[in-house]
């Protein structure tokens, strides 16, 4: 049996120089843009909130109300009464994957919004992600609008030992949801929902967007291009800033996959450096300063247990043969033996 004290303390791929702020990025939020840039189609699931003293509260994430839904929606609490509130697991996992190497990362342009795929390296990448977490939980997945990030979480679930397909939520109109029903229950249980919305999308780099990173240093200056990729608010030239990027991304996070955790749900979030970035500031309660720093590199994930309302982090599953990484907790050590009694 997989012993508790196996505790892995992965370093990642996260580097934050400095240390963690107390509430940098409680105050970033604000009022949510309104500015929808690269929107592209929103895929997402409906969504009802409640805003109240302590933020965000829950949010309804459906993908249908028929027997064939394979997202199960969350309940809205009609009050505030303790009563009334949806009933907490003591622990889940949220991972989170920055997408692999994509075809305009091989050609270092400016990507932004641009719909690019992967790369064969970025395909391999996003594989080996997979293996990474192939013994943590999954129940649900959400993912830009971007087909690298989804390219990404579906090759990464592919090498998952639970072996649950995932399936691509269609809820733009009533036609796409009525054409995407799953008529058996059986085959609804083996399945995993992935929405995709594109407030998840990475920052919208503007007149950037196709440019060679260099030729674009050359003409601007290093300084210039410098403060446009890793300054906190200030956007290119008719693009976002990662401040506009993160009003959208948390707000997003809030009120539609924190709600899922709440509930007990295991979640994978595949998306982009700076949508991540600005999530990662939330969940580890980053400066606005501390965020600038922060690097992900492409393809690896990055494991958080939510407990008892706090997100913990720890680290990155370094890989499914190496006994004893994936006790970060009981549950998720017991998880793992649950698979290879089923498997074996």
């Amino acid at each position: 049996m997989m012993a508790a004290t196996a505790f892995h303390h992965a370093v990642g791929t996260i580097q934050s120089h400095g240390g963690h702020g107390g509430s940098g990025s409680r105050n970033m939020l604000g009022r949510f843009s309104e500015r929808r840039v690269c929107k592209g189609v929103e895929v997402s699931l409906f969504r009802s909130g409640i805003r109240g003293s302590a933020g965000w509260r829950l949010g309804v994430v459906s993908a249908s109300s028929s027997h064939s839904s394979v997202a199960d929606p969350v309940p809205l609490s009609s009050s505030s009464n303790s009563n009334n509130s949806p009933k907490k697991s003591n622990e889940t996992a949220l991972i989170l994957i920055r997408h692999g190497e994509s075809l305009w990362n091989e050609k270092n342009l400016f990507t932004g919004c641009v719909d690019v795929p992967l790369t064969k390296k970025g395909v391999e990448e996003a594989i080996e992600a997979g293996k990474r977490i192939s013994n943590i939980p999954v129940d649900m997945i959400y993912t830009s609008s971007l087909i690298r990030a989804q390219m990404t979480a579906m090759l990464a679930m592919t090498q998952h030992r639970r072996k649950k397909v995932p399936i691509i939520m269609h809820n733009e109109s009533e036609q796409a949801k009525t054409w995407s029903q799953i008529y058996s229950e059986e085959t609804r249980k083996q399945s995993i929902p992935v929405i995709a919305s594109w407030r998840l999308n990475e920052r919208m780099y503007g007149e950037l967007q196709g440019l060679n990173k260099q030729e674009t240093a050359d003409k601007f200056g290093k300084e210039q291009v410098h403060e446009w990729r890793r300054s906190y608010d200030t956007p290119p030239p008719n693009g976002e800033s990662l401040e506009m990027c993160a009003e959208r991304a948390v707000a997003y996070f809030k009120e539609h996959i924190e709600p899922q955790l709440i509930s007990g749900k295991h979640v994978m979030i595949a998306a982009h450096g700076n949508s991540l970035r600005s999530i990662i500031m939330y969940l580890d309660k980053l400066t606005s300063q501390e965020v600038i720093s922060l690097e992900l590199s492409t393809g690896i994930p990055m494991l958080y247990i939510f407990k008892e309302g706090k997100f913990i982090r720890r680290g990155s599953p370094v890989g499914p043969s190496e006994a004893g990484v994936y006790a970060y907790t009981r549950s998720l050590a017991l998880y793992r033996q649950k698979l290879d009694e089923m498997l074996h």
